[in-house]
């Protein structure tokens, strides 16, 4: 498969697991540890054709409680042993306005797990000096000029791993939130009453579907109504995640990939 594998309607499932209707590829498994078997082998292969293809591999990874037991699982299992570490970029998709000291800092709770124990380079890992006034203006300069390096087109994150809230949420955009009518900045501050205190710095809409792959991990039964509100649809304003549409720079469909447990899939898909 190759890094910019074209976008399809593809369903791989557990027997009895109901796939929702999704727009893109859908992967359901049983329970989280088969999940996570399944989207780390992805990433692994698809790491590995953008280090064979460019020489290097640019991951933004979100922070919150679902995605932290499939980064350790990347950590632990030898499945993954031959994942290229020391060619990847490590980024993050948005991250709270605290110092990293604080227990709400994603960028804490993802270097503890992924850098302390692999050999990305520390030049490679990418925070967010989250407390500075311009923090979105220098995230995203850092953002440009390290990807500047790759030839233009090709110049854009090779796999982003989103979540999503209760309020169908994603990265650090939230229902009415200004970030959302955002249409040219790589990376905002989101602030104000729409926004879950405290306030935010994130990856906008244009950075994210600019990706190669999309991926959005869902697991738990408590997510189940958050599914069935993105498979009933809706605007963005209300339904942040429904903003998540990948395009490559030439304006051909990028991919998008949803990974989703069986406690977290509404009856009938």
């Amino acid at each position: 498969m190759s890094p910019d594998a074209s976008h399809d309607d593809h369903y791989t499932l557990e027997p009895e697991a109901p796939a929702p209707s999704l727009p893109g590829r859908v992967i359901v498994r049983g329970d989280e540890e088969d999940l996570h078997h399944a989207l780390g082998s992805d990433l692994m292969v698809h790491a590995q054709n953008c280090v064979r293809q460019f020489g290097d591999f640019h991951l933004a990874l979100s922070g919150g409680s679902t995605p932290m037991p499939f980064y350790r699982r990347l950590m632990v299992d030898p499945t993954f042993r031959e994942f290229p570490w020391k060619r990847t970029h490590l980024w993050l998709v948005d991250e709270r306005r605290v110092p990293v000291t604080d227990e709400r800092s994603n960028w804490a709770h993802i270097a503890s797990i992924l850098l302390d124990h692999s050999d990305i380079p520390r030049a490679h890992a990418h925070a967010i000096d989250a407390t500075a006034v311009d923090a979105d203006t220098r995230y995203e300069k850092e953002l440009q000029a390290t990807l500047a390096w790759r030839e233009k087109g090709h110049d854009r994150l090779d796999f982003v791993l989103l979540g999503v809230g209760d309020d169908c949420h994603t990265a650090s955009l939230f229902p009415h939130s200004p970030a959302l009518s955002e249409r040219d900045r790589l990376v905002v501050i989101n602030a104000g009453e729409t926004v879950t205190p405290p306030d935010r710095v994130t990856l906008t809409y244009k950075t994210i579907n600019a990706a190669r792959v999309i991926a959005v991990l869902i697991t738990g039964a408590k997510k189940r109504e958050a599914v069935a509100r993105i498979v009933a649809g809706g605007e963005p304003e209300e339904l942040p995640i429904a903003g998540v549409r990948p395009t490559s720079p030439d304006g051909s469909a990028g991919e998008m990939r949803w990974y989703l447990d069986r406690a977290a899939c509404p009856a009938g898909g």
